[in-house]
């Protein structure tokens, strides 16, 4: 019996240690690394933009489809002029809020944009031989074909390879012209003229020869 103890005492110290061993060598658990990316940026609000206000709780204060004046400005309930055009959403709701509280215990307030158009440095214009001239808000990505396709393509008029891209690469620069080939992109598919817009260009599209 004494034999068996002593057997049995000798492989549990043998098998404790083979575990401590493994533990020992046992590469850490890898961690992961998750990348957050840069977060995108807000959208500014521009004259033309339907907003839609909500204050918690309060629906006669809430309003839908509220236009921002060719000012920037908006009216609301209790806040009859308050500046939008240039602001994001939450910086405007942060704005009525504080306003508010003079006469609403703990106001919440949510501004979401409906109608974009944008401030007039976040948008592209698109102007001459297009078949809808237009400006648009600028999208993150958004290239040439983007707005040709946007504004409709080109008229049969239009010179489309004598097209430019009018830049401004900083605020007081003068502009720089870009040559870009619009017949040679959309009729052609040459895909090294899809050149990728910046916010406040303006394509401008002549009139062909005749």
């Amino acid at each position: 019996m004494r034999s068996t103890n002593v057997l049995h005492y000798a492989v549990t110290v043998l098998a404790l240690a083979a575990m401590g061993c493994t533990s020992a060598t046992a590469p850490p658990p890898e961690s992961i690394a998750v990348s957050t990316g840069a977060a995108a940026p807000e959208y500014v609000i521009g004259p033309g933009d339907g907003l839609d206000v909500f204050v918690y709780l309060s629906p006669e204060l809430s309003t839908t489809g509220l236009p921002v004046r060719p000012d920037g400005r908006i009216s609301l309930p209790l806040v009859p002029d308050i500046v939008a055009a240039g602001r994001s959403p939450t910086q405007l709701a942060t704005d009525i809020t504080a306003r508010l509280r003079p006469y609403v215990i703990d106001p919440n307030v949510t501004v979401m944009v409906r109608g974009f158009v944008g401030s007039p440095a976040h948008q592209v214009r698109i102007i001459g031989e297009a078949t809808q001239p237009r400006t648009m808000p600028y999208r993150e990505g958004m290239t040439v074909v983007d707005a040709v396709i946007e504004a409709r393509g080109l008229t049969r008029y239009a010179a489309g390879n004598r097209a430019e891209i009018i830049r401004r690469d900083a605020s007081g620069m003068p502009p720089r012209n870009l040559r870009v080939r619009l017949d040679d992109l959309m009729r052609g598919g040459d895909v090294s003229q899809d050149v990728p817009l910046r916010p406040g260009d303006t394509i401008v599209i002549p009139q062909a020869w005749f």
